[in-house]
């Protein structure tokens, strides 16, 4: 094990030690929030210090297995015996080094999704409604709730753009490497001499804030605007002015939200949506400054990037970032994506370890 691993062993041994003891005092619970807050680092690091415990137990196994390797009718007893510890600190490091990564704080977050159609006109359009049913049957088999928060749908039935509420555990764990550039090939209904096209739709999968104070917005800096909703299946909702448009004038960042009756519920919507598109905003900026240094293989979540090809005449779904293809597409297309969640998370707990390898 590498000292600088062990070192932050020995630390949260200490740690866990003074927590287990202010956590017993009577004046720890004077303060809840502290409470809390110390009951919260005490679950994050207990887990791993019952994993250093294992480790230092095969440790003190082998010593005492080297020292027993000084008998000689003791040997051949002590060599299996300092040959089980061996493979039992490998195995207890490897553990080690994963629940040593850092955690991303937003993984337990709920999401807002947003579909974009990009190039390819109509066609664009249809497949950014392809897309939704993805996410949106991905999000039944996972048990999430799903809600519309805008929508605006195309000609032809598809959308120009839609927004999702996701909404149960660890979303933003499972999602958050599907942001980015999302291409398709195959022939468009409207195509009448069967000739494949190319489009492509942009996905930004944001962290929702556990509250609007999460990011500071002085209300002299929007600008809100009502109007009456318009589009399919407005009727009932378009006699009042009760869609909402929010326009964040220092950023430029706008987001509506007509699909609720309620002017109030769509206005609350929509800054929930606006403030989580500011953070993305923020969290993108960080990620790009640190890309300088080191080059993350997933989850940059640039809109630019092209991360992921669905061709349709092949049956397959190519993920770029980590040269993944697997050929069911109609089975990924109704929501069966855990193979490529499963692969993408992969791959990028890989790139920690090598990063604190390289520490």
């Amino acid at each position: 094990m590498k000292p600088s691993m062990r070192a932050k062993l020995d630390h949260l041994d200490t740690r866990l030690a003074e927590l287990n003891s202010l956590l017993t005092t009577e004046e720890s619970t004077k303060d809840m929030d502290n409470y809390r807050k110390l009951t919260r680092e005490h679950s994050d690091i207990a887990t791993i210090v019952e994993q250093f415990g294992l480790y230092k137990q095969a440790e003190a196994d082998a010593a005492a297995a080297d020292e027993m390797r000084k008998d000689p009718e003791m040997k051949d007893f002590a060599d299996e015996e300092q040959k089980n510890a061996q493979a039992t600190m490998e195995a207890l490091e490897g553990v080690l080094q994963k629940l040593l990564l850092p955690k991303d704080v937003n993984d337990e977050r709920n999401v807002f999704l947003e579909i974009r159609a990009g190039t390819g006109g109509d066609e664009s359009a249809l497949f950014a409604g392809d897309l939704l049913r993805m996410y949106t049957r991905f999000a039944e088999r996972q048990g999430w709730k799903v809600e519309v928060v805008s929508s605006a749908e195309s000609d032809l039935g598809g959308y120009k753009e839609v927004v999702l509420r996701l909404v149960g555990q660890s979303v933003y764990s499972r999602l958050k490497f599907e942001s980015g550039g999302h291409r398709v090939q195959r022939v468009p209904q409207t195509e009448t001499q069967g000739r494949i096209h190319t489009s492509a739709c942009t996905v930004a999968v944001m962290p929702e804030a556990d509250e609007l104070e999460a990011v500071k917005i002085n209300p002299a800096e929007l600008r809100i605007d009502t109007f009456r909703a318009s589009g399919a299946g407005g009727q009932h909702i378009n006699k009042t002015d009760s869609a909402v448009r929010i326009t964040h004038l220092p950023t430029g960042t706008v987001v509506e939200c007509q699909d609720d009756r309620s002017q109030h519920r769509n206005k609350d919507q929509a800054m929930k949506v606006l403030v989580s598109r500011i953070m993305d905003a923020r969290e993108r900026e960080k990620q790009q400054l640190e890309a300088q240094t080191r080059k993350s293989l997933v989850g940059s979540g640039d809109r630019s990037d092209r991360i992921r090809t669905y061709n349709f005449p092949q049956g397959r779904i190519t993920d770029h970032r980590i040269n993944l293809t697997l050929y069911k597409i109609d089975a990924m297309m109704d929501g069966d994506l855990d193979d490529l969640c499963n692969a993408l998370a992969s791959e990028h707990q890989a790139d920690l370890l090598a990063a604190l390898g390289d520490n």
